[in-house]
């Protein structure tokens, strides 16, 4: 049986900058591939490349085995499930709601009886790597869940990611994973565009600095990711400060929940929130860059 026909259809709630990206590695593989937006114009490029829109959550989770949450927030997922149209009534027969979402662990392990309790299951399958990586079909995924359910899943995650680690059979535990890559992936981007400030006001060639640093101790994936983009002045939001900064936000508050210090989450969610409030939330996470320069007095 091919991929095309395990499944009746899969769904996406929340097809943006990642959602979309899932959407076309979806259609690529041959799945059935179903979409629901807020936004007509997101609607309207999902069918263009060969998606159905459906009219809501729920009638999106009716015509599908497999439903992948992708929106940005608890509150939002909170919608989709449970609002107007919330597809929670459609839930009835085992369908899998797949929630890629970033969001609280605390709020996944709770989230998986209210969705069983209306006949679903929850796999928790938060995504790592950015919009290129969903287009490619290249994204880490980390997933938690009934081991029934995930290998249900296992043909849609097979056209999505490039990597699945099976970390556990309780919704929340995946989340746990996600977040504590996330705190790296923002301590390191903030410390990477004050470095690149400090650079610039030492009189150094920002390229060259970024060509040593990838090729030295002090280099990351999202250090090599990020800086050539602000480098060229292209801060298109592939992935949104604002997102960056709800998801260390979420990571220092279950480290204080958890009695762990953590002064360098604290001290990258400060400085995303001070990015976000200069304006820069609706640009690329790499417009930090823009603000260290700002408060550096150089010139963008």
């Amino acid at each position: 049986m091919s991929a095309a026909t395990a499944l009746p259809a899969v769904g996406v709630i929340g097809a943006g900058a990642m959602g979309m990206g899932v959407v076309a590695s979806l259609l690529r593989a041959g799945f059935d591939t179903r979409v629901r937006d807020i936004k007509p114009d997101v609607e309207v490029e999902a069918a263009a490349r060969g998606a159905t829109c459906e009219p809501s959550p729920a009638a999106l989770v009716r015509a599908c085995g497999v439903a992948i949450v992708l929106v940005v927030d608890a509150d939002e997922v909170e919608t989709v499930l449970f609002g107007a149209d919330g597809a929670a009534p459609a839930l009835a027969g085992g369908r899998v709601v797949l929630l890629a979402s970033t969001v609280d662990p605390d709020y996944v392990t709770a989230l998986a009886p209210r969705v069983a309790a209306r006949g679903g299951v929850l796999v928790d399958a938060p995504v790592s790597g950015g919009p290129r990586r969903a287009h490619d079909g290249t994204m880490t995924m980390m997933v938690a869940g009934d081991e029934g359910a995930r290998a249900r899943c296992a043909p849609v995650l097979a056209a999505i990611a490039g990597t699945v680690f099976h970390v556990g059979t309780q919704p929340g535990h995946a989340a746990r994973f996600k977040i504590v890559n996330n705190l790296l992936a923002a301590v390191n981007l903030a410390a990477g565009a004050e470095a690149l400030a400090l650079a610039a006001k030492a009189g150094l060639d920002p390229r060259l600095v970024v060509d040593i640093v990838n090729a030295s101790s002090g280099g990351s994936w999202i250090f090599a990711d990020r800086m050539p983009r602000a480098l060229a002045g292209d801060y298109a939001p592939r992935a949104a400060a604002r997102i960056l900064t709800k998801d260390v936000g979420i990571a220092a508050a279950f480290a204080q929940r958890h009695g762990v210090p953590a002064p360098f989450a604290a001290a990258a969610h400060a400085a995303f929130a001070a990015a976000v409030a200069a304006g820069y939330g609706d640009e690329d996470d790499a417009a930090i860059v823009k603000h260290c320069r700002d408060r550096a007095g150089l010139p963008r």
